[in-house]
């Protein structure tokens, strides 16, 4: 069921649809699980960067890897 919200003096008609409950969730574990993995990036990435820094190994020396 949607409904019509087309502007006065508009040439395209535009229509409002409900969201669909089953996409919304599905959107939602979508962005979590994205949310997650960037998560897991930054962590590794940082992790890396802790143990190259252990090595005594200078920034330069770190991005010339």
């Amino acid at each position: 069921m949607s409904k019509d919200i087309t502007p006065d003096g508009s040439f395209c008609p535009v229509f409002l649809e409900p969201a669909d409950p089953i996409q919304v969730a599905a959107d939602q574990a979508e962005q979590a699980e994205r949310q997650t993995a960037q998560a897991a990036q930054a962590a590794a990435k940082k992790s890396a960067q802790t143990k190259l820094a252990a090595l005594g190994l200078t920034p330069a020396e770190i991005a010339a890897l």
